[in-house]
């Protein structure tokens, strides 16, 4: 299944909707009580998740009339997210493109919430603390259920589904201290989406393709069978010493082709459009303005 937060012009409240090709159903519409968003049925468990199918396969079934996407405004995949957790160097040619160094173990830092975004959604900064913001076209991997000592061979099964993610960067800011959290949690510096594809529906994480394209250009393009951690390692390496609870969103890095590592620079900019796209999943479109 596939569910996105929307809303409307005329309720600017995003409600959870399952997408059913090119129409959603609000499941608010269609259930009574329903999940207020992602983190909520998310934290229902997998029983909460089969109630959602039945219902939304017997109102398929009745031919419910579905609202068109076109015309709605995507909010961020996932909200209310307990942690957001990014993964540093973890594709070979990004870590050495930017001079990083990949360590033994795993780069780990946190993104702020207030940096999530939507789909087509519009990302401003001020020129005057930042002239270098850079795309990164990143998996996102939702948490299903709490995580602690997991093995790599049972990792995938915490996984409740996938969505796209930019992370995008303020590279000045980033070499010029000492850690990353800051310059990559500007507001909207993380638009997720537009869906969360459940995992049933990915049949491996390590086969996917991702893309980024600024302004007509193609500028990333990878597989994310290049990670150098795959996703089971990853949630195993972090449930070794704290529990990944359930709706953690893990950003797991970037490949090659970043702006900021090509002769001259790319750099977004204002007025630029920033698409990246993951197979399987969909395409996140953002915004630029600088002001």
């Amino acid at each position: 299944m596939r569910f996105s937060h929307l809303s409307s012009a005329t309720d600017p409240q995003p409600r959870l909707a399952a997408v059913i090709g090119d129409g959603v159903l609000f499941l608010d519409e269609v259930m009574d009580p329903a999940p207020r968003d992602l983190q909520d049925l998310i934290e229902q468990g997998p029983d909460g998740l089969a109630h959602v199918r039945a219902v939304v396969d017997n109102a398929i079934a009745q031919h419910t009339s579905l609202t068109p996407v076109r015309g709605l405004r995507h909010a961020s995949a996932v909200l209310r997210p307990p942690h957001v957790i990014a993964i540093g160097a973890n594709y070979a040619a990004h870590a050495s493109e930017l001079k990083l160094r990949t360590e033994k173990a795993a780069t780990v830092f946190n993104l702020w919430p207030n940096s999530l975004s939507g789909h087509e959604g519009t990302t401003s900064w001020p020129e005057d603390l930042t002239t270098q913001v850079d795309y990164e076209a990143e998996l996102g991997v939702i948490m299903g259920k709490p995580a602690r000592n997991v093995a790599v061979r049972d990792a995938l099964d915490y996984v409740w589904g996938y969505t796209v993610v930019n992370d995008i960067t303020a590279r000045d800011l980033q070499f010029s201290e000492a850690q990353w959290s800051r310059c990559k949690s500007f507001d909207g510096f993380t638009p997720t989406g537009p869906v969360v594809v459940t995992a049933d529906e990915i049949s491996d994480p390590q086969d996917l393709w991702l893309t980024t394209n600024v302004d007509g250009a193609i500028l990333q393009d990878s597989s994310t069978a290049d990670m150098v951690r795959s996703v089971a390692e990853i949630i195993a390496f972090l449930s070794t010493s704290a529990t990944i609870p359930p709706g953690t969103l893990i950003s797991t890095g970037s490949p090659g082709g970043a702006g900021y590592s090509r002769t001259p620079p790319v750099f977004l900019r204002d007025h630029s459009t920033v698409t990246v796209s993951i197979g399987g999943i969909g395409y996140l479109t953002t915004y630029c303005r600088v002001t």
